[in-house]
């Protein structure tokens, strides 16, 4: 089992910035992919950002330029720097860690980023 603790959700302005945190334990060592999705209300859930552990990123073409993924391999951490926030940015932000094939495929709990006009 894998257990992901999610920290830096909360209330910003529009232009301001945020910074997601997720630290995985536990069993951690078959994990290559970590990223962020998130879920907006009546919306589906959908990607935000991933990193694979050889530091290749992946970003969905709405956050690109404002949204930096970082991963700390040592700390099993991996971050979501988020810049220029706009209201539609409003969601609740799901980690997710899993292996290649998806055969092992983690979430966590979630954080709610809510951005004001």
């Amino acid at each position: 089992q894998v257990q992901l603790l999610e920290s830096g959700g909360g209330l910003v302005q529009a232009g301001g910035s945020l910074r997601l945190s997720c630290e995985a334990s536990g069993n951690i060592f078959s994990i290559n992919v970590m990223g962020w999705y998130r879920q907006a209300p009546g919306k589906q859930r959908e990607l935000v950002a991933l990193t694979s552990r050889d530091g290749t990123t992946n970003y969905a073409d709405s956050v690109k330029g404002r949204f930096t993924i970082s991963r700390d391999n040592a700390k099993s951490t991996v971050y979501l720097q988020m810049n220029s926030l706009k209201p539609e940015d409003t969601a609740v932000y799901y980690c997710n860690a899993r292996s290649h094939d998806f055969s092992l495929n983690y979430w966590a709990k979630g954080t709610l980023v809510t951005v004001s006009p």
